[in-house]
């Protein structure tokens, strides 16, 4: 039988001392996730910080439990705007953003910040959800008649369920090898990932994505912003994929140059 441990000065003072170096040591890294490759800093508008990432957390639970619970009840009478399809589209778009940070944090730990949560995804992304929005609301509230097409929402609905899994089974089976931010130098472990969902699409999670987009605004029954969501996608979408492509031929060569001719998008007319 062990003796019992006698707690001495001794043994105070030691642990003291370690619980300080334990301190110093993680001070310049307020998040203990904070990631280690240059490419994958946070961009510093939003704080990297435990409270930040449990406070988004809980916020997007927020919106997807209220949007849940509307698509469930089948729309409120108390407030003329929350109807299923405002219920769906909202629960979708917390959805989203906590399972990037949740995917990333599972599958990617090297990578994940506060800005794994892609809330802080650009001026213009913003722009399209407000203009989304407004869109919904004023025809909603003017025009009623032109949200009630009986199949538009459920295939929206299909398009947004599809695309998110696309989307997270790619991240999850790139793993490190995902990255939210272009990647312009090869790092060590780097691989070119060809089987799974990506024997099947060159770039699903950017095709994950497309048809998420896109099925958002059929879920809301948005004629103008599904075509300048449809738009900009396709615009975005070619020129970054060029761009990302260049690279991947810089590291892989033609192992890549042959994935490429094997394998498609899945995005229309970006072979």
């Amino acid at each position: 039988m062990a003796a019992p441990r006698i707690d001495t000065p001794g043994n105070y003072s030691e642990a003291f001392e370690r619980r300080l170096r334990e301190r110093e040591a993680t001070r310049g890294r307020p998040l203990e996730t904070m990631p280690q490759l240059s490419n994958a800093q946070p961009h510093g508008n939003i704080s990297d910080t435990p409270l930040a990432a449990s406070t988004i957390s809980f916020l997007l639970g927020s919106v997807f439990a209220s949007g849940t619970l509307i698509l469930v009840c089948g729309g409120s009478t108390r407030f003329w705007f929350t109807t299923p399809q405002f219920g769906f589209f909202t629960a979708a778009w917390a959805a989203f953003h906590w399972g990037e940070y949740a995917v990333t944090a599972g599958w990617n730990r090297g990578k994940l910040s506060v800005d794994s949560f892609l809330l802080d995804n650009g001026r213009m992304y913003h722009l399209a959800n407000g203009l989304a929005l407004t869109e919904y609301l004023v025809t909603l509230y003017f025009k009623p008649s032109l949200k009630s097409f009986p199949h538009a929402s459920p295939l929206g609905a299909t398009l947004v369920i599809f695309g998110q899994f696309l989307r997270s089974a790619a991240m999850i089976k790139a793993a490190s090898n995902f990255s939210h931010s272009l990647a312009f130098q090869k790092l060590a472990g780097h691989r070119l990932v060809t089987d799974g969902i990506y024997a099947w699409s060159r770039h699903p999670s950017y095709t994950g994505f497309f048809y998420w987009a896109l099925g958002t605004q059929l879920v809301l029954q948005n004629p103008l912003s599904f075509s300048i969501y449809l738009a900009l996608l396709m615009k975005f979408f070619s020129s970054r994929i060029q761009t990302e492509e260049r690279a991947l031929i810089t590291f892989f060569g033609d192992d890549y140059i042959s994935y490429r001719r094997r394998v498609g998008t899945k995005i229309p007319f970006i072979p």
